[in-house]
């Protein structure tokens, strides 16, 4: 590592079943209690257990570590610890010349290197420009171990807490909490306990017989900063904002769901919520689980229905139905790389024309995108005040890097955040329109507020049904204006960088990290903005891209924002955009940025 550098790099990576993101979110746990800035990017398979030492199988973990604020997990690793060749093939690319490379001695059999598709003989030659130490793992694990009462095999397991152990002491950062974690995760098997614990150390101490330089993997702490804080991942985020909207509201939540990568997450964070008035349904399909949220919002409560984009497509009906009915539900959308099936457990913003015009008829919807990990509880928080007041669906667009990434989050003051305003019966009539034209929110069984919902097309006050032409018409425009109303309470955008640029960059969603390091890299002065509300329009975008000569829009699809820009602005904006599964990389970004820029 460059002594000017403030940041270090380093992935794990090993088989699917070397507890590979365990020790991570332990690495990113500890390195953030010691007062380093940390970004995450957790890399697993899709496959439930992929063939053991083969490429496919790989599980990574990337953590960035700095003692200035960082904007995304990075892109050249300073560090690899791959746990065998299949590990080592995949992730070798991302290692810098002269990084250090930690190699499991104990998985280079002819056998290993052949389940990687890596010849013998080549291998001298694909480590000749990095430091390489190679560490007898699952022997030394094993005779750490000596004298504890487990057996070779669960011997072998605590390998992955030996890594651990070494890596912190390559990082130079406290064992404690890592110590008191194995003590809490296995306060029921003793000996277990006691042989993870036993294996950090081992690791730990193997560091210390190391002929290496550790002063290069060493960072200051950044100046503690005011407040509480903690780290956060979106699918955490999420789980918060329900339990916060259930305790402040005084309101029922529901969320109701169909496993689905990656969106099963959020079911299993929602699991525990119970005692703070989150209830929780695993329905039998995504139908199903759509249509017991929009029952729920009938009823009076606040719903919340989570899927990932083959989810999304089995929604439509219902949510068709939600705009019809005026009732308040929030839909979180968690992408992946589709189509299909796709590449389940990467990520992607390819679902935007899905959430914008995926329903049949004219039906619009409120859409927002979360930012960050962290801004997916305010994301949460805003989309159901949206959802009450205007009486709408309203859908949320996440993604697998926000889910599974992690970052700092500082706690707010609880009396500081946006609460949806509940008010039911405020109106006998249950098409009464208020000045934001949303209806009255009337709850079945109440004297005197008996009414009729469904999805054909209603008229009047009642809401009775209706097929004339005339009142068709009427009640599109209207529930499009509503929804357009939404975007009076915006507050106006704010333009990062150079406001007197020539060029702006347009964006949404998780990018916003990536777009962040690229701006500071460039040689070029760019204004930045972006959207975390992307239907409606912001009031005041079509002013700011119309001031700018050249206006390009990041996004990880084939240009959707973009083409929507296109449409309601006629400005000659144009797409930087990629399909990979994964988030951008900042050299990637530049360049693509400075080729259009030069493109004139």
């Amino acid at each position: 590592m460059n002594p000017s550098q403030n940041s270090i790099i380093i992935r794990l990576a090993g088989d699917s079943g070397d507890g590979v993101q365990l020790i991570g979110e332990e690495l990113t746990i500890t390195a953030a209690l010691s007062g380093k800035e940390v970004r995450t990017l957790p890399d697993f398979p899709a496959e439930i257990r992929a063939p053991q030492g083969t490429v496919s199988g790989v599980s990574g973990f990337q953590l960035a570590m700095a003692s200035e604020a960082l904007f995304t997990a990075g892109e050249t690793l300073d560090v690899l610890v791959a746990l065998n060749p299949a590990a080592l093939k995949k992730a070798l690319p991302y290692l810098k010349p002269g990084g250090l490379l930690i190699l499991n001695e104990d998985s280079q059999s002819t056998k290993d290197w052949s389940k990687a598709g890596i010849a013998e003989d080549d291998v001298p030659d694909m480590l000749e420009h990095y430091q390489v130490i190679h560490v007898p793992l699952v022997s030394e694990t094993i005779k750490a171990l000596e004298d504890v009462d487990v057996s070779t095999t669960e011997a072998k397991k605590a390998k992955n807490f030996y890594v651990l152990g070494l890596a912190l002491w390559l990082f130079e950062l406290d064992t404690s909490h890592a110590l008191n974690f194995i003590k809490q995760k296995f306060k029921s098997k003793p000996e277990i306990q006691k042989g993870n614990q036993k294996a950090l150390q081992a690791g730990y101490n193997y560091g210390l017989t190391l002929e290496l330089q550790k002063q290069d993997f060493i960072l200051h702490n950044m100046p503690r900063a005011e407040g509480d804080y903690r780290q956060i991942t979106g699918v955490d985020a999420v789980a918060m904002a329900l339990a916060t909207l259930a305790t402040e509201t005084k309101t029922r939540v529901l969320v109701s769901g169909y496993p689905i990568t990656p969106a099963s997450a959020v079911l299993h964070a929602a699991a525990p919520l119970n005692d703070f008035g989150v209830e929780l349904i695993q329905a039998e399909d995504e139908i199903a689980s759509i249509g017991a949220a929009l029952g729920a919002a009938y009823g009076g409560a606040l719903a919340l229905t989570c899927t990932s984009g083959p989810g999304l497509d089995l929604k439509t009906e219902m949510m068709g139905l939600a705009v019809v009915a005026e009732l308040p539900l929030v839909i979180l959308d968690v992408q992946r790389a589709g189509a299909s099936t796709g590449l389940p457990t990467k990520t992607g913003q390819s679902d935007l024309n899905q959430a914008l015009f995926g329903r049949h008829g004219e039906a619009p919807m409120p859409v927002l995108a979360a930012t960050s990990p962290a801004d997916c509880f305010e994301t949460i928080l805003q989309a159901f005040s949206i959802a009450v007041k205007a009486m709408t669906p309203v859908i949320v667009l996440m993604d697998a890097y926000l889910a599974n990434a992690a970052e700092p989050w500082r706690i707010p003051d609880i009396n500081t955040l946006e609460m949806p305003d509940i008010q039911y019966h405020t109106d006998e009539k249950p098409y009464a329109r208020n000045e934001h034209l949303a209806r009255s929110w009337n709850t079945p069984g109440k004297a005197g507020f008996i009414h009729q919902l469904g999805g054909l097309e209603k008229a009047g006050v009642m809401g009775e049904i209706s097929y004339e032409a005339d009142n068709h018409a009427e009640m599109v425009s209207l529930r499009a204006e509503k929804v357009l109303k939404v975007s009076d309470d915006y507050a106006p955008l704010s333009i990062e960088g150079d406001k007197e640029a020539e060029v702006l960059l347009v964006s949404w969603g998780s990018t916003y990290g990536s777009i962040q390091a690229a701006r500071a890299t460039l040689d070029i002065p760019v204004a930045h903005v972006h959207l975390k509300h992307v239907w409606p329009l912001p009031p005041d975008l079509e002013g700011t891209v119309k001031a700018y000569k050249r206006v390009l829009v990041l996004e990880l699809n084939t240009g959707h924002l973009c083409t929507l820009m296109r449409a309601q602005y006629l400005v000659d904006a144009k797409s930087i955009g990629v399909c990979t599964g994964q988030p951008f990389t900042t050299t990637a970004l530049v360049s693509a940025i400075q080729k259009e820029v030069e493109h004139v």
